[in-house]
């Protein structure tokens, strides 16, 4: 009995570093596919979430990948803190480890981060971009007929297209179409990662968060 019980734990403690060594292969050729996709020249962090692994790397299905990529440019504008997550990742062992191209995601999302000093950035001339701890604030003036008011106002942030427009809500003392004259686009020119679409944005401490999603993704090495 007691040889049974040693054997077993050897099994074990074996089993767990192959499944250790085996994740860390994977993880490491996801993330050769990744930085291909996203033209970065350093590897990203990917995680396969869930154990075990080789259950999922037999069955060729990995439910959840998440990975980081850093701060990246895309179009002239920087997002920071650009993470992801892909879902129900198909990678037969086989394709793995011959590095084939047949590894797809059905479902990909990514989110990242505009600081303040970009939000500022693309903002009009003259216009100044803050926040007041709840959301962004713009402040500035603006011309009614031949005179030029000052102005404080709360922007209505939105998804247009690919890119991010911001509005200014109801400004005090000035008639509401010329509060109008305060809204600007943050574009994203070009493809983000895998062609995502940016699907939302929120503001959050120093900046705006944004939320952008794939279906079907292609990760090519």
């Amino acid at each position: 009995m007691r040889k049974l019980i040693i054997f077993l734990i050897v099994l074990i403690v074996l089993l767990v570093a192959v499944d250790r060594v085996a994740v860390a292969g994977v993880q490491r050729d996801l993330a050769n596919r990744i930085a291909a996709a996203t033209d970065l020249s350093s590897q990203p962090t990917v995680t396969i979430e869930g154990i075990p692994f080789l259950t999922q790397a037999i069955s060729g299905h990995y439910p959840e990948v998440r990975f980081d990529l850093g701060t990246l440019t895309y179009g002239g504008v920087p997002v920071r803190n650009l993470q992801g997550a892909a879902y129900n990742v198909t990678a037969p062992l086989a394709d793995v480890l011959q590095n084939r191209a047949d590894i797809r995601a059905e479902r990909l999302t990514v989110r990242g981060t505009l600081t303040s000093q970009t939000i500022d950035k693309f903002a009009p001339k003259g216009v100044k971009i803050s926040g007041n701890g709840r959301q962004l604030v713009a402040s500035g003036e603006v011309a009614v007929g031949a005179n030029k008011v000052k102005f404080n106002a709360e922007l209505r942030v939105e998804v247009v297209g690919n890119g991010i427009r911001l509005q200014a809500e109801k400004i005090e003392g000035v008639p509401d179409q010329l509060a109008g004259l305060v809204a600007y686009t943050i574009p994203f020119k070009g493809k983000l990662p895998f062609d995502v679409k940016v699907t939302g944005v929120r503001s959050v401490s120093g900046g705006l968060e944004f939320t952008a999603e794939a279906t079907d993704v292609p990760l090519r090495g």
